[in-house]
């Protein structure tokens, strides 16, 4: 029942880590651009990006430091003098001590007529605007000394940021804080973007990510494997292509929600009723029979079965396209019993929220090849054997770690969720904090649980599941605002999005 791939590329844009794009950099000098020409590429490149986010900017404090990326601040001081701006060049390291390029961009501030102060604790900025050129990508430990004041400094500013390349102190790699760290509002990233812009701390201290390529392909360079993929909105539309209008409900699988045990049925209600928005043919849910009189009024669709124990399930799981397994779950006996029964079978499944942690402890050992795992960062954590923060610490790696001793496919949720499969790895950027609330997990399972019902890949079906949840989240905050977001309120958005012509004339062209 699996779909074959699209003709189309899936959209999504390569993520490097930092060494892959030094190496970026060191290959496009190689090839005849001097290194000075690329970093006023950049520098220019960071002028402009700055320019569209504040037009009518006037003033500026450009804090440089000793390195290339301190090198584009003092080139981006020059380019701001020349067009009238009053600039503030902060200097931690002074002049004299910078050697290549670096030299050669303080200098050219200098001839521009842009003056220069050393940093102190003390100092006042004047600019209406900072623009952090202190640390690059090349940082690998905590920060510490005067970069560490002058970032506190920066953060107790007020003021708005402009970040070049990536907020000083974030870990281009895995989007973690290095002990403090610059909180920008917009980013301007060169050459490859970086996978440590966009998941971890970074949603919230890189802002907007405004990435420049500087004229070079990296794509071209096939022995530098991206490290991951951005997810993009364009994925929807090249994998949920209009129905044929002789479809039937048998097209469209079958999907088991097993989960609501005694006292917590609203998590399976929830998973049911997106797994039902999401387009599949059939949706059955298996919960405590208390929980039946409810999903009945709240959704009649759902073919509701009140199950005692494992022992009433009968032949559900084998009747399924999919099992969704883990909503409301709970670790006692009832819990057990059905995640039991959904270990054995032999199609897919998605797993979640008390399953995972059932995994961890009763059930420890599993690999399959055949099922998504979604954990949030503690249930990653019990699963992996580390602490949340161990996670949090190098997200991408965890997901990897993850992915190698479980098998399927992995969701590591989150700022920035992760999707780990057999295919590499993959980041959403989309989301907002309104999704910090009860029963966000399960209506994302129930949306996986459509999509591989419905005859996706796995690792396709979990990319694009978690993307549609993700721009659920975003489409119902626009409407109503992040304060006060329930998961409930995500199905409809959800089901507008992987139908984009809704609303049309032409009703033949919707999904």
């Amino acid at each position: 029942m699996s779909r074959e791939a699209p003709h189309a590329a899936t959209p999504s844009r390569p993520l490097y880590r930092a060494e892959q794009v030094r190496e970026l950099d060191k290959r496009t000098i190689a090839a005849g651009i001097e290194g000075f020409a690329l970093m006023q590429r950049a520098a220019a490149a960071a002028w402009q990006s700055l320019k569209a986010r504040w037009p009518e900017v006037r003033s500026l404090s450009v804090l440089c430091g000793g390195g290339n990326n301190g090198g584009d601040g003092h080139v981006l001081a020059a380019l701001a003098a020349a067009e009238g701006v009053a600039v503030q060049r902060i200097l931690l390291k002074p002049i004299e001590e910078l050697s290549g390029d670096a030299r050669r961009a303080a200098d050219m501030a200098t001839a521009a007529g842009v003056e220069a102060v050393a940093w102190h604790a003390e100092l006042a900025f004047d600019g209406e605007l900072l623009v952090d050129a202190m640390l690059g990508t090349g940082l690998g430990g905590e920060v510490r000394g005067e970069a560490r004041e002058a970032i506190e400094a920066v953060n107790a500013s007020g003021l708005p940021v402009m970040a070049i390349d990536i907020p000083s102190g974030l870990h281009a790699d895995t989007g973690a804080i290095l002990g403090t760290a610059v909180r920008a509002c917009r980013t301007a990233t060169f050459i490859g973007d970086k996978l440590g812009l966009h998941t971890g701390a970074a949603p919230e201290w890189a802002g907007e990510v405004d990435f420049r390529a500087l004229g070079v392909e990296a794509e071209d360079n096939a022995d530098l494997e991206p490290a991951a993929h951005l997810l993009e909105a364009g994925m929807i539309s090249a994998w949920l292509p209009p129905r044929a209008r002789s479809a039937h409900k048998g097209d469209f699988g079958h999907a088991l929600v097993l989960g609501g045990a005694p006292g917590f049925g609203g998590a399976a209600l929830l998973a049911a009723e997106a797994c039902a928005r999401l387009g599949v043919g059939k949706i059955s849910l298996a919960t405590a029979p208390e929980h039946v009189t409810a999903s009945l009024v709240r959704r009649p669709e759902v073919m509701v079965h009140g199950v005692r124990g494992a022992g009433d399930l009968g032949e559900l799981p084998q009747q399924a396209d999919v099992v969704v397994v883990g909503p409301g779950l709970g670790q006692g006996s009832w819990g057990q019993g059905m995640l039991q029964s959904a270990l054995a079978g032999d199609g897919p499944l998605v797993v979640d929220a008390d399953a995972l942690n059932l995994l961890a402890t009763r059930f420890s050992g599993q690999y399959r090849d055949d099922w998504i795992l979604t954990p949030h960062p503690g249930e990653a954590a019990r699963l992996l054997d580390l602490s949340a923060s161990d996670v949090q610490a190098d997200r991408p790696a965890a997901a990897l770690a993850l992915q190698r001793r479980y098998g399927g496919v992995v969701v590591l949720k989150g700022a920035g969720s992760l999707v780990a499969g057999p295919e590499g790895l993959a980041v959403c950027p989309f989301g907002n904090p309104g999704m910090a609330s009860g029963g966000m997990g399960d209506t994302l399972s129930g949306i996986l649980g459509a999509l591989v019902a419905q005859g996706l890949p796995l690792e396709t079906a979990a990319r694009l599941g978690v993307l549609v949840h993700a721009l659920a989240a975003d489409m119902a905050a626009r409407q109503a605002g992040e304060r006060g977001l329930l998961a409930g309120d995500l199905a409809s958005c959800a089901q507008i999005l992987v139908n984009p012509t809704t609303g049309q004339d032409d009703v033949a062209a919707t999904r």
